[in-house]
């Protein structure tokens, strides 16, 4: 086969696959679904191959097609590498820095890290993708990830900021008027409990620590929910006891629409961290960015 496919062309059959989706892949590239309707016609007519399925609802990769994305993932990765390797020779950093978080830790950052970094390298573009799920950083096309200091896996590099933090047991004094205070973890079962759930679909444990004694209780409760604010928010109402961040939690404390409870089974934990992977190139506007991380920590910001 004479026919060699452009890179934009790849790249693009690549976004599609990773998304499941011509909207989200044009999205991302910056395109019209059209446009890239017509590129993927193009190239699957020039390669004499379907690399796509196509339904009114969806898109998935044929088995040819799920082959050849396979094979230019890692050379994409080396492709970026090589230009962001090239790149340092600028003298100044460049392009786009992509982490992925959690809603928490981007409020965090955008406290005081993020417009000092954006300020200082105008050259730089950050893009913070809010995630509840766990991802492999690496696999998915980010340059670092930022979670709690106990889910940051043992491979990767983790630089600490914010310091440590509490997850805290909250209830409306609305709410314990009429309830009495649960005095152990265990008598959460007795309680209404606003659950957590997963983006695995899993509910989430609350887990508790005293004296070197750990529980995990999977509390009851005809509320759940998936955003930890929401659930701060249910639980000022009356709603129930929630279970959430010290971070979360200290608006409604500081007003008085909520209070703790159980706070002897609440103990401080590792905080946020940054992470990445530290057998490969850590990119300049990374290296950048946790310079300005630990200036803001530093300086208490």
């Amino acid at each position: 086969m004479n026919y060699k496919p452009t890179l934009a062309d790849l790249r693009a059959l690549s976004a599609i696959v990773t998304h499941r989706s011509f909207r989200k892949a044009a999205d991302e590239l910056a395109l019209s679904p059209s446009t890239l309707s017509h590129m993927m016609r193009s190239l699957e007519a020039n390669m004499g191959v379907r690399l796509l399925n196509r339904t009114t609802r969806s898109v998935a990769a044929t088995e040819a097609g799920e082959r050849l994305v396979t094979r230019l993932t890692p050379l994409f990765r080396d492709f970026d590498l090589a230009l962001e390797e090239v790149n340092e020779f600028r003298g100044h950093p460049s392009g786009t820095l992509r982490i992925n978080t959690s809603e928490i830790a981007a409020r965090v950052l955008l406290d005081a890290a993020v417009p000092i970094f954006l300020t200082r390298y105008p050259d730089m573009s950050l893009d913070l993708v809010t995630d509840n799920r766990l991802v492999d950083v690496v696999a998915d096309g980010f340059d670092a990830g930022i979670r709690l200091r106990e889910a940051v896996p043992l491979d990767m590099i983790a630089v600490e900021f914010g310091g440590d933090t509490r997850f805290v047991t909250v209830a409306s004094p609305a709410y314990l008027a009429a309830h009495p205070a649960p005095q152990t973890p265990d008598e959460l079962k007795t309680q209404a409990c606003i659950r957590f759930r997963l983006p695995s679909g899993k509910l989430f444990r609350w887990e508790f620590e005293k004296h070197g004694h750990e529980l995990a209780v999977d509390v009851p409760g005809v509320l759940t929910l998936d955003h930890v604010e929401l659930m701060a928010q249910a639980a000022a109402k009356g709603l129930g006891i929630a279970y959430v961040s010290d971070r979360t939690a200290r608006p409604f404390l500081e007003s008085g629409a909520l209070v703790t409870v159980l706070d002897d089974w609440c103990p401080a934990i590792p905080g946020l961290c940054l992470y990445y992977p530290g057998h490969r190139h850590v990119p300049q506007g990374l290296r950048a960015f946790i310079t300005v991380l630990t200036e803001v920590e530093r300086h208490g910001r």
